[in-house]
C-alpha cells in the first residue's frame, strides 16, 4: 500500500530481490533507495491492484446494500434516496484514490458518512487505509471522531429493523475491529523493516569486523616480515659490505661471504614467499614449514658468529621444547630483533643472550651488547623493530622494557608467561 509513515526514521534503504509482485508497493518504496532519493510515488504492485479491486468491491457491495435499504425506507424522500445513492457511489469512486490521499479521503467521508447510507462502505475503508498508512495520531482523531458520530448518525437515520442500542453496538465493534486490523497490518510491515534494517546493521558488522580482522592479521604478517627479513638482509649488508672494503681478501674468505650471502638470500626469500603465501591464501601463520621456538635460539646465535659477530649464548632453560610454542617463537623474535639491531648500532661488539624461567615464573630474555668502539652511521627506521617486540610481547601477555646503560651499551629485556 501507499508510504507506510513512521515516528522513527526510515531504515537504510535496500532492494527487494525477488518476485517483487507479491509485496506492497509501499515497503519497495522504502526500500528502494533510488524512489526515496528521486521523490517518486510508490508505483502499484500487482498485489496493490488486487486489494484495491478488492476494497473497491466491497465498498460498492456495502454500498448497495445501503442504498437498498434507504429505498425501502418510508421516511425517506424519493430526493434524499438520489441523494443518498449518488454520494455513495461517489465515495465508492473516490476508494481509487486512497493509496495517494489516504487522510484526506478520510476526513472527507466523515460529513459524507453522515449524509449516506451507501457511502458506509468506503467510510470502512478509509478508516482501514488511514491505520495503515498513517502513524498512530491521524488514527485516533479519525477514528475517534467517526467513533463519536455513530449513535449521532443512528439517531438521525434510525434503522427500520434493528434496535436502535443493537445496530450502534455491531457498528461500534465492526469500526474498531476494523481499525484494529489496519493497524496490525501496519505493525507487520514495520517489522518487515525494522527486521530487514537489522539484518543489513548485522550484515555491516560482520563486513566491518572481517575487515578489522583482515587488518590486524596484515599487520601481524608486517610485523612477522620485519622481524624474518631484517635478521637476513643485515647478513646481507655486513657481508657484501666486507666484500666490497676487502678485495683483495683471501679466496677461502670471499668465498665463504659469497656462500653466506647466498644462504641468507635464499632462506629471506623462503621467508618472504611463506608469508605471502599466509597474506594470499588467509591461512594461519603456523601453515607451511615449522615455525622457530626456543630451540632454535643456539642454531640463531650460530648463524650469527658465522656471520662474524661475536655472540655469547647463556640458555638456562633446561628443556626447550618443555616452552609452549607460541612463547618460544616470540622469545626467538625477540632474540633475533636484538641481534639484529647490535649488528646494525654496534658493529663489532660481543652481544650477550640470557635466556632463563621455568613454568611458573615466565620466560626471560635478554640482549645486550656494550658500546660501539667510534660512530655509528644512523640506520633509517630505526626504533621501529623495538615497537613491533613491545606489541608482540604485549599481546602473547607479557612485557619488554629496552634501554641505554650508563656505559652507553644497550639492553633489551623481555619477560613471557610460561603457565
Amino acid at each position: 500500500m501507499s508510504t507506510v509513515s513512521s515516528d522513527k526514521p526510515a531504515p537504510t534503504p535496500q532492494t527487494i530481490t525477488g518476485r517483487r509482485w507479491l509485496f506492497p508497493s509501499a515497503v519497495l518504496h522504502d526500500l528502494d533507495p533510488d524512489a526515496t532519493a528521486a521523490g517518486r510515488r510508490p508505483r502499484r504492485t500487482a498485489r496493490d491492484w488486487v486489494v484495491d479491486f478488492s476494497a473497491f468491491l466491497l465498498a460498492a457491495l456495502i454500498g448497495i446494500a445501503g442504498a437498498q435499504s434507504v429505498a425501502d425506507d418510508p421516511n425517506l424522500s424519493p430526493g434524499l434516496v438520489v441523494v443518498d445513492q449518488l454520494f455513495g457511489a461517489l465515495a465508492c469512486a473516490a476508494v481509487w484514490g486512497r493509496r495517494r490521499w489516504p487522510v484526506g479521503f478520510a476526513v472527507a467521508m466523515i460529513p459524507v458518512g453522515l449524509l449516506s447510507n451507501s457511502a458506509g462502505g468506503a467510510a470502512m475503508v478509509a478508516l482501514f487505509t488511514v491505520a495503515v498508512h498513517r502513524p498512530f495520531r491521524y488514527v485516533a482523531w479519525i477514528g475517534g471522531i467517526s467513533l463519536v458520530l455513530i449513535p449521532f448518525f443512528f439517531w438521525l437515520r434510525p434503522d427500520p429493523d434493528l434496535p436502535y442500542a443493537g445496530i450502534v453496538a455491531f457498528t461500534t465493534l465492526f469500526t474498531v475491529t476494523v481499525i484494529g486490523w489496519g493497524m496490525f497490518v501496519r505493525s507487520k510491515r514495520q517489522l518487515m523493516l525494522s527486521l530487514r534494517d537489522r539484518a543489513q546493521r548485522a550484515e555491516t558488522e560482520a563486513r566491518l569486523r572481517a575487515e578489522q580482522a583482515q587488518r590486524l592479521a596484515r599487520e601481524a604478517i608486517a610485523r612477522e616480515m620485519h622481524d624474518v627479513l631484517a635478521h637476513r638482509l643485515t647478513l646481507l649488508s655486513v657481508h657484501a659490505g666486507a666484500l666490497e672494503f676487502r678485495p683483495d681478501a683471501p679466496r677461502e674468505e670471499i668465498a665463504r661471504a659469497a656462500g653466506v650471502i647466498r644462504e641468507s638470500a635464499h632462506e629471506a626469500l623462503q621467508d618472504l614467499r611463506e608469508i605471502i603465501g599466509v597474506l594470499r591464501a588467509g591461512e594461519n601463520e603456523e601453515s607451511g614449514r615449522p615455525q622457530p621456538t626456543l630451540a632454535a635460539i643456539s642454531a640463531l646465535v650460530a648463524e650469527s658468529c658465522e656471520a662474524g659477530m661475536k655472540v655469547v649464548l647463556d640458555n638456562r632453560v633446561g628443556d626447550p621444547s618443555a616452552v609452549p610454542a607460541s612463547v618460544g617463537r616470540t622469545a626467538y623474535r625477540i632474540a633475533q630483533e636484538g641481534l639484529t639491531n647490535a649488528r646494525k648500532h654496534a658493529p663489532g661488539t660481543e652481544v650477550t643472550v640470557c635466556v632463563t624461567g621455568a613454568p611458573g615464573e615466565g620466560l626471560t630474555v635478554t640482549v645486550h651488547n656494550p658500546a660501539p668502539e667510534g660512530d655509528v652511521p644512523a640506520v633509517p627506521g630505526s626504533g621501529q623493530g623495538l615497537i613491533g617486540l613491545t606489541e608482540r610481547a604485549t599481546l602473547a601477555g607479557g612485557r619488554l622494557e629496552h634501554e641505554t646503560g650508563a656505559d652507553g651499551g644497550f639492553r633489551v629485556r623481555a619477560w613471557l608467561p610460561w603457565g
